[in-house]
């Protein structure tokens, strides 16, 4: 695992299509171990695979609270299916 540097705006990077994830293979898994080190370090809840400037489809995510032990999460391809129809200001 290792850490990774986060990019930030104006980083033409994070503008790039990410593309669907086909296989769940080594290099993958090790993806998401370097994203969840970097998430945890930053220190962050959530971190897109494009954020780091591998333009793929994988979020990590953790909404433990402090205290408590962690909850990782990974989204792979992740597709919205609802979305409410409320707005707010």
């Amino acid at each position: 695992m290792a850490s990774r540097d986060i990019l930030v705006l104006p980083d033409q990077r994070l503008r790039l299509q990410s593309e669907s994830v086909k296989d769940i293979d080594k290099p993958l898994r090790a993806l998401v171990d370097d994203m969840f080190e970097t998430m945890y370090a930053a220190p962050g809840i959530g971190l897109a695979a494009i954020q780091i400037g591998v333009p793929k489809r994988v979020v990590t995510m953790d909404l433990a609270k402090k205290d408590d032990p962690k909850q990782p999460h990974v989204f792979i391809n992740p597709e919205v299916t609802w979305r409410s129809d409320e707005h707010s200001i």
